[in-house]
């Protein structure tokens, strides 16, 4: 007689399950709920069949908490040295500013007035950096000059994005004509090149500080108009939106609702970035003559004072362009850092 498969009993009484306790448990082949087990854990590495550990499904890293705001940066901070010494560097220029007439080795000097008998000193213990063709410290005139090397850049920003800002939100959100109003313009503005610009409005009104601040705002708002108008049409359509004009929410409500809040963190990125452009700027129009007027400390005064002494005092202008040069690059590292920061790649 052929070996096969067991008779499965089709009558009979039905054969109850041993439930003693202790006792296996058996399938329908025969095979202990032990021995099921086994088998499984082996095929699938458990703790019977493998390694500890090798059947559990692995760690995915998409499912880990979201790290804060305050992770992040501290994560960037290690991992970026640079944005360490751009924050570092900024720090100490806000500083110097505050507390220049403290810092200053000779206040007086850094403020204008000159010695003759110190005229065109090279580097010394008594005046680390030199003097200048007017027997001023140079050191105490680059602490000086550190003060609109700051607050004009910052007024700058804060006037372009108090335009440009509001504009934005308004064409991305209402657009149609409104948009293409707003849009245009805006071309027309870009249109010039930023310092170009500012140059014809200060030489219309005059050479100051004051109005080479109000002419690069002018020319400056355009960017953040076009920054702000992106975010608002990626936010026009979002649910949120659509609720609040459900709920009778008028335009100039949701913008300052929804819209601009939403901006702030890619307005912040780019203010950050644009300090030392226009840094640059100021300084600029300051070495053409359009900018700060002498004996006003500004760095750019000090790079056109000492260009005729290039070779004879090098150091009349050197320092000035390397404060300049250091701090244009601290603002942009910060800058970087900040895009990192707030990138949604880093959220995790």
């Amino acid at each position: 007689m052929k070996r096969g498969l067991p008779r499965v009993p089709t009558g009979g009484p039905a054969v109850q399950p041993d439930v003693r306790e202790g006792a296996p448990v058996r399938g329908a082949s025969g095979v202990t709920g032990a021995a099921w087990r086994m088998f499984a854990g082996g095929l699938a590495g458990g703790p019977t069949g493998g390694p500890a550990g090798a059947g559990e499904p692995p760690e995915r890293d998409d499912l880990a908490p979201p790290r804060s705001t305050w992770q992040r940066g501290l994560s960037i901070l290690k991992r970026d040295p640079l944005a360490v010494f751009g924050i570092c560097v900024v720090v100490l220029l806000i500083v110097v500013a505050a507390f220049a007439p403290k810092l200053a080795p000779y206040p007086a000097m850094g403020e204008g007035r000159s010695s003759v008998s110190t005229r065109v000193s090279p580097p010394s213990k008594e005046f680390v950096l030199g003097t200048d063709r007017l027997g001023r410290d140079v050191l105490s005139r680059i602490i000086y000059g550190t003060r609109p090397a700051l607050i004009a850049p910052l007024i700058v920003v804060l006037l372009a994005v108090a335009i440009g800002a509001p504009l934005g939100a308004i064409a991305g959100l209402m657009g149609g004509w409104v948009d293409e109003v707003v849009m245009r313009v805006c071309d027309l503005f870009l249109a010039f090149p930023s310092l170009l610009l500012a140059m014809a409005i200060v030489a219309l009104q005059g050479p100051s500080l004051t109005n080479a601040v109000i002419a690069l705002a002018v020319s400056w708002w355009p960017w953040y108009t076009r920054l702000v108008r992106g975010v608002a049409l990626s936010l026009r359509h979002q649910a949120f939106v659509e609720a609040a004009r459900a709920l009778g929410a008028s335009t100039p409500k949701i913008m300052l609702r929804h819209i601009l809040p939403n901006s702030i963190t890619p307005i912040l990125v780019q203010a950050s970035l644009d300090v030392g452009t226009v840094i640059l700027a100021t300084t600029g129009l300051a070495f053409i003559g359009l900018g700060s007027q002498p004996p006003a400390a500004d760095w750019g005064l000090m790079i056109e004072d000492g260009r005729a002494l290039l070779r004879t005092a090098w150091w009349t202008s050197t320092f000035p362009g390397l404060a300049i040069f250091i701090s244009v690059l601290s603002f942009n590292l910060v800058g970087d850092a900040l895009r990192d920061l707030f990138d949604p790649k880093e959220y995790r």
